[in-house]
């Protein structure tokens, strides 16, 4: 489960009494004015990645069907300053929409983050994102609902109406903008506070709005471009493959180690193969013939990497189960430690694994230097493993945990997302330094 895209969680203060926390919670935890991505000039940097991935996320499939919608309630306007009033009502209801959601994953902590890795819960978006793209494909008709339509059309004429449109598109979008809400969802809910929640998923939304208020804006203009042609039905099979793709990616933490591997690489093979040649599709200018190739080409060269990729895996790191023998024996011994927290549904943690902690000069260092705990929470309801949750307050998986030679964990070292291989080396390097010195 994806807990932080852009840095480290800005900690709470815990807010138990000294009594009711669990035993090693209060030495556990870090001081409340530790440093976050959402402090002081950190915050504005953090802000605007958020921005700046709300905008890209206009390029996933699922928001394409909020285009003719825009098109189609804006295009009749002819008034350009009423038109941008409209459209920042429109966009402030998206925006108004999909800050509840961070308000209520700040209230309800990691519940939503944890139902949404449910194995039903994957497998039935994943079936949901293989019919949708069946649509694409062209087996059958993905159609705007007429309610939704009527709706629009009622409010024609109202700021209060365009306001009540921008957030019905909130709530079509929500579902489907992928990976990325889902871990500000979960990394909302790990920083507890409401008044977070809203301002990360209030920028988000920004960002995801900003196009469509352009797109409303200039509507009219649109709406005079000559139709398109044969091409576009092409495009549509190119989104249908980026549905099945993120089936994939949504399905993949719940199968087989290899088969999660394979998987992907064999949908990009199959798209490459149907999108480049297999597909006959035509188009009235000479570039589509080189961009079929061109998206053919690099399809089967990305899905050869990947294969052999992981053809060439090496041994991965030797974790041990967790034992608080082993901590005092590091401790005595002088030997730093990382405590891995991971499941088998989440797939930054199946990345860790297969990428990071399968790297040769990964495993060389790490089991040069460290001793390497792994805390698989896959099942839950293990006694041990819900005390050192509360312990070293996890909030979600993957969580990273480093304890230097003295014992105490290095807070700015930890670590809550998926971290390639290099920039990890660079992370443990002063940790391993540290221990030489000892």
């Amino acid at each position: 489960m994806f807990r932080d895209p852009l840095g480290y969680p800005a900690w709470q203060e815990n807010k138990l009494p000294v009594e009711a926390q669990p035993a090693g919670l209060t030495d556990a935890l870090p001081p409340p004015e530790a440093p976050g991505v959402l402090y002081g000039w950190a915050m504005l940097g953090t802000l605007l990645g958020i921005f700046a991935g709300g905008m890209a996320l206009n390029l996933t499939p699922c928001v394409y069907p909020l285009i003719p919608v825009t098109i189609s309630y804006f295009g009749g306007r002819s008034d350009r300053r009423r038109l941008i009033g409209h459209g920042l009502c429109y966009i402030g209801g998206l925006s108004f929409t999909n800050s509840v959601l961070g308000v209520v994953a700040a209230l309800t902590g990691g519940l939503m983050g944890g139902l949404l890795q449910n194995p039903l819960v994957l497998s039935s978006v994943s079936a949901l994102l293989i019919i949708l793209a069946t649509s694409l494909f062209g087996l059958w008709e993905l159609r705007i609902p007429s309610g939704l339509m009527q709706a629009a059309s009622r409010s024609y004429a109202g700021y209060c109406g365009t306001l009540f449109m921008g957030l019905t598109m909130g709530v079509v979008a929500a579902p489907c903008i992928g990976p990325f809400v889902l871990g500000l969802l979960t990394w909302v809910a790990s920083m507890a506070s409401p008044w977070l929640g809203f301002v990360v998923f209030f920028t988000l939304s920004l960002g995801l709005g900003l196009p469509l208020f352009f797109l409303a804006i200039f509507s009219g203009n649109l709406s005079r471009l000559p139709r398109s042609g044969e091409w576009m039905l092409w495009v549509r099979k190119l989104m249908g493959w980026v549905l099945v793709g993120m089936a994939v990616y949504f399905i993949r933490p719940i199968l087989p180690k290899t088969a999660g591997m394979l998987l992907p690489a064999v949908v990009v093979l199959a798209a490459g193969l149907h999108l480049g040649w297999i597909d006959k599709t035509r188009a009235g200018f000479r570039a589509f013939g080189w961009i079929k190739a061109t998206v053919g080409i690099a399809a089967v060269v990305s899905a050869t990497l990947m294969i052999g990729t992981w053809l060439k895996q090496g041994p991965a790191v030797a974790w041990q189960p967790y034992s608080d023998q082993l901590l005092t024996t590091s401790k005595n011994t002088g030997r730093p430690v990382i405590i891995d927290f991971s499941a088998d549904w989440c797939s930054p943690c199946r990345d860790l694994d297969a990428i990071t902690f399968q790297h040769p000069d990964v495993v060389k260092q790490a089991e040069r230097h460290f001793t390497l705990i792994k805390v698989n929470v896959t099942k839950g309801g293990d006694p041990l493993h819900e005390r050192l949750l509360r312990q070293y307050n996890v909030k979600g998986v993957p969580t990273i945990v480093f304890i230097d030679v003295r014992g105490q964990e290095r807070f700015d070292l930890r670590l809550v997302d998926f971290i390639p291989p290099d920039q990890f080396l660079n992370h443990i390097s002063g940790l391993i330094e540290s221990g030489m010195d000892q």
